[in-house]
């Protein structure tokens, strides 16, 4: 019996050991690890980062902060619990359709499609049709840009994962449904390693010393849509909260972009 328990023993360390094997991506024509396809983030950090109660239309979940807790200097905190109990009319992509930023677009409940050339590698967002260019080369920050709701980026590869570099942001973004936020001296280092053919972990680290005590990292697992025949199709928030302030259904959150024949009143 002492034989057979040493022997189920060990078998179980190399099923685990197996499970924890590296996963070695096949390679694109360029020579970069494969990446390509459909993905989506499918969990609760969509609504909160952190740990949370159910509420509703709003399911519990789990945090994706490594350590718990989004390290929050005293003052950003008091501004974070205003934005949320002000969320229903002050989150930027909400309640304005504004451009997520990033980490957030990542989380959304909406695919994304990554695609490899030579030079760089393309991010194309189901969500407004965003497209993010992560070029290998140039200045970064680039000296002669302003800021971006999604930053300004600059990729390269350790190994078989995907770093970018993204920084001269705005401060018009949060991270989540809940009002976790930023100024606009957030940097945020990005990371993309697959980990079987439909996985992939996609980690974020967040800087911005005018909010956070410290740098601090989210984690999070991303899956490869599988469907026959699929493709990103279309979500443009700005067109149907449009429709439906001419219904009288809504108000338009903004004044610069008025509806053709809805009068003013």
């Amino acid at each position: 019996m002492k034989g057979y328990f040493v022997m189920v023993v060990g078998m179980a360390a190399c099923v685990a050991a197996a499970g924890q094997a590296q996963y070695t991506p096949s390679k694109v024509a360029g020579g970069q690890p494969d990446l390509t396809g459909i993905w989506q983030y499918m969990g609760p950090a969509t609504y909160n980062l952190e740990d949370h109660s159910p509420s509703m239309g709003v399911p519990a979940g789990y945090g994706v902060v490594e350590g718990g807790k989004i390290p929050y200097l005293p003052a950003a905190l008091k501004q974070r619990d205003k934005n949320f109990q002000e969320r229903a009319t002050a989150d930027p992509t909400e309640a304005f359709c504004y451009r997520p930023g990033v980490p957030r677009i990542t989380l959304m409940p909406f695919p994304f499609q990554i695609l490899e050339f030579p030079n760089y590698t393309e991010i194309v967002y189901e969500y407004l049709g965003v497209d993010r260019q992560l070029f290998y080369k140039g200045k970064h920050p680039d000296p002669d840009i302003d800021t971006f709701w999604m930053g300004d980026s600059r990729a390269h590869w350790e190994g078989n994962t995907l770093v970018v570099d993204v920084a001269n942001f705005n401060d018009q973004t949060w991270f989540d449904r809940v009002g976790n936020y930023h100024s606009d001296a957030l940097h945020v280092v990005e990371r993309y390693t697959r980990t079987s053919p439909d996985t992939m972990t996609y980690e974020a680290t967040i800087e911005d010393p005018h909010v956070f005590s410290r740098a601090w990292k989210m984690r999070v697992p991303l899956y490869r849509r599988q469907e026959p025949n699929l493709r990103l199709l279309e979500y443009q928030c700005h067109t149907y909260m449009e429709e439906e302030a001419a219904k009288g259904h809504v108000k338009l959150p903004w004044s610069h972009l008025p509806l053709e024949g809805v009068p003013e009143k």
